[in-house]
């Protein structure tokens, strides 16, 4: 029978999640009010002692017709707040009621525990694939007047430091309403000063660590971009001020979503920090009928006593085990080269065969064919949406080229955007609705191309159907899913004019529906995502796809800080690294082909560049790497990863991998810039067994690991700019 991990307390009225790593509590206050009380490292049992002190706050209101002025909504930690209720802080939901105002009281009116975890209809979501792995919560608070109701659901699991949770809204009233806004979390915390760390970034610069400290105020963390965006991550963490990679307290949270967010921070009067997060409200705006509900997606939360690495850790073993559902989860990736950079859309088949002839020679893996061989298209202005073969660049067909891919013991890759339409097409000439526009105006390009209303199910279905039977013929056995720009022109020609804030939302849902038809329907296809890189890298996504193109910056230097930004909370096992050529065309810098190798393969690896232009020593630097890659990759994969020195923090960068077992680790150390007076600099490893000796696989020097992590060892003083190298330890 599984131990109990969800516990409430009928005489106190307090709710206890805890696996013996963290614990989660909250209680019923006075007026049916949620109080959150802690989130932290693991207790046996609670006495009451944290119940919200009682005094007279000015200008904060009180509960309806009650006379003691003592406790107030717009004091007390709540677990869900909302507008209506006398509440001036931010706020977890705004519901407009039939008669116009926002009114609404949320109060308590029971629970239940559940084993397992249910599925999010329509979302990705953590998963369980056994019901003893979890127990779910779902707490209801009710507005009396509306009856509308709040299903706040709490999922723990046995094994992670994670608590799950999201929101449903169920309509049981007579009259619609209006969801304005609605939150999938919020969390309160008291007395406490607090650091917030957040990801944002730019088009070749995704998720850069940028910490802060919490001031008085609201600060917002935030894409309205139509997609999570290389603009800001989905994700925040709290920190203690003192907390470092290895020690402190850190709370992070990843919302599992793919469109439009918002984590919304204030500081409050009182000196009280209140986190929110879910879906953006800007431009949103759901009908909910009598009798219908909204589900929110969720957020993942997890609380570290170790540190930043602790905290990344809590997401990556839950993130790979129980959010990514792909077969390949745990697989060896192969290692690709993709024709982008060597061809860009100047190919036919016999100019491809001569690269695919190459890679052989090298021992690559497999051979990804990028944009251009669909519709007529041979620049970036037509064809999207014409997922047909361009029979000028393959007149035998596809599956003439992928079987003499195939037949040179490669896989075969393939490029498709399927949410996206050119004006020049067939499929917008035969269905000019399908084109997201508002009508009357003339919809904005971007990259000379425009957006698919995939809030409309044929529209979903025509896209299907189109990339389904392409697989399907060609004998393919890899997607990249590209997204190559944001969301404009929101409307859609499916809903009526009081429904258009509906469509943002629904945009999504199309998008994850028409994700989940093709990812199952081809289960054998490993699906890499991709929005301009890293423009949507997020655990929305990887419920999909259990790999993303990292940034299009392929500079080995820049990568450093976006791979370092991007492991905070995803696992390298979802980043996808390239070698490409020098100098870089995305920054110009020229570094070594042993840097730009140590750097990608910390990930998922592969090349990004002309084969048929390498130099013999270049070629044979190639051979080399693939052979060490295939030496390391189930570690990269499945080993548990560590950062060491962050990139921004002095001149070098470090981070290991280490096997579940200690069996083997693998480092890699960078030299920024050199050095005419260089300062002797030491590298300690972590996670290994103290108990275990290890050899350095190259130099067959052995250490023990108590060594190895305690004295560590000295970095070489190189007299040369970003030098990277990798050291592999193998336990005896």
């Amino acid at each position: 029978m599984m131990e109990t991990l969800i516990t409430f307390d009928e005489k106190q009225k307090v709710f206890h999640l805890s696996n013996g790593q963290i614990s989660y509590l909250f209680s019923v206050e006075a007026g049916a009010t949620l109080s959150h009380l802690y989130f932290g490292q693991a207790v046996k049992a609670y006495h009451g002692q944290l119940r919200y002190p009682r005094l007279d706050r000015g200008f904060s209101g009180n509960l309806p017709g009650s006379k003691d002025r003592t406790f107030s909504r717009d004091s007390v930690p709540e677990e869900y707040s909302s507008a209506g209720e006398m509440n001036f802080r931010t706020l977890a939901s705004v519901v407009r009621q039939a008669d116009g105002a926002n009114a609404l009281m949320l109060k308590y009116v029971g629970y239940e525990i559940t084993p397992g975890k249910p599925k999010l209809t329509g979302l990705p979501a953590a998963y369980v694939e056994n019901d003893d792995e979890a127990q779910t919560l779902t707490v209801t608070l009710q507005d009396e007047k509306s009856q509308v109701e709040f299903k706040l659901a709490y999922t723990i699991y046995r094994d992670y430091p994670i608590i799950t949770r999201s929101v449903q809204v169920v309509n049981h009233g007579e009259a619609k309403v209006k969801l304005e806004k609605v939150a999938s979390m919020q969390l309160d915390f008291v007395g406490r000063d607090l650091d917030v760390i957040s990801l944002p970034g730019a088009h070749v610069r995704e998720r850069q660590i940028t910490r802060t400290r919490v001031t008085p105020g609201i600060h917002q963390y935030s894409s309205i971009r139509g997609s999570s965006s290389h603009q800001m991550n989905p994700f925040v963490a709290l920190v203690d001020p003192a907390t470092t990679e290895f020690s402190g307290e850190a709370y992070g949270f990843a919302l599992v979503y793919s469109g439009n967010h918002a984590f919304e921070v204030e500081k409050d009067q009182f000196g009280q920090t209140r986190l929110t997060a879910g879906i953006n409200d800007f431009n949103f705006n759901w009908e909910l009928q009598p009798g219908a509900s909204f589900q929110a997606p969720e957020v993942l939360l997890t609380y570290s006593s170790h540190g930043l690495n602790g905290m990344s850790q809590g997401f990556h073993h839950l993130i790979q085990e129980r959010v990514v559902r792909s077969k390949f989860k745990h697989a060896q990736r192969p290692i690709v080269v993709n024709n982008w950079e060597a061809t860009y859309f100047d190919f036919d088949e016999a100019k491809l065969q001569t690269i695919v002839d190459e890679a052989q020679n090298l021992g690559i893996e497999m051979f990804v064919l990028d944009d251009g061989w669909f519709g007529h298209r041979s620049n970036d202005d037509s064809s999207l949406g014409d997922w047909q073969v361009f029979a000028k660049k393959f007149p035998h067909g596809l599956k003439h080229f992928a079987d003499y891919v195939h037949g040179k013991g490669l896989k075969f890759g393939l490029w498709f955007e399927p949410e996206m339409i050119s004006y020049d097409s067939d499929l917008y000439r035969n269905h000019p609705d399908y084109l997201m526009q508002v009508p009357g105006r003339e919809p904005s390009p971007a990259r000379d191309q425009y957006i698919l209303d995939l809030s409309r199910q044929e529209v979903v279905d025509n896209i299907f159907e189109q990339v389904k039977a392409i697989l399907t013929a060609n004998d393919v056995d890899y997607v990249k899913w590209d997204m190559n720009r944001h969301l404009s022109d929101i409307y859609s020609v499916g809903l009526p004019p009081e429904r258009q804030g509906e469509v943002y939302h629904r945009y999504m849902l199309g998008v994850y529906q028409l994700m989940d038809r093709l990812t199952s329907a081809f289960p054998d296809v490993l699906f890499e995502g991709c929005s301009g890189g890293g423009g949507r890298f997020d655990a929305g996504l990887a419920y999909y796809m259990p790999q993303s193109w990292t940034s299009d910056n392929t500079d080995a230097v820049a990568r450093l800080g976006i791979q370092a930004g991007t492991s905070l909370v995803y696992p390298p096992s979802l980043m996808t690294a390239h070698v490409s050529a020098v100098p870089n065309g995305q920054t110009g810098r020229t570094t070594s082909f042993a840097t730009r190798g140590a750097v990608a393969m910390s990930a998922v690896f592969g090349y990004e560049l002309d084969l048929t232009k390498l130099t013999t020593e270049e070629k044979q630097a190639v051979k080399e790497q693939i052979g060490k890659y295939q030496e390391v990759r189930d570690l990269v994969v499945n080993g548990d990863f560590f950062r060491l020195k962050d990139p921004g923090a002095g001149n070098e960068v470090a981070w290991m991998f280490v096997a579940k077992d200690q069996s083997e680790a693998l480092v890699m150390d960078c030299q920024l810039l050199a050095e005419a007076q260089p300062f002797f600099t030491k590298t300690k490893l972590v996670g290994l067994d103290p108990n275990r000796k290890y050899q350095n696989v190259a130099t067959k020097e052995i250490f023990g690991g108590d060594e190895l992590m305690h004295l560590g060892y000295y970095n070489p003083v190189v007299k040369e700019d970003f030098v990277a190298r990798l050291t592999h330890f193998k336990a005896l």
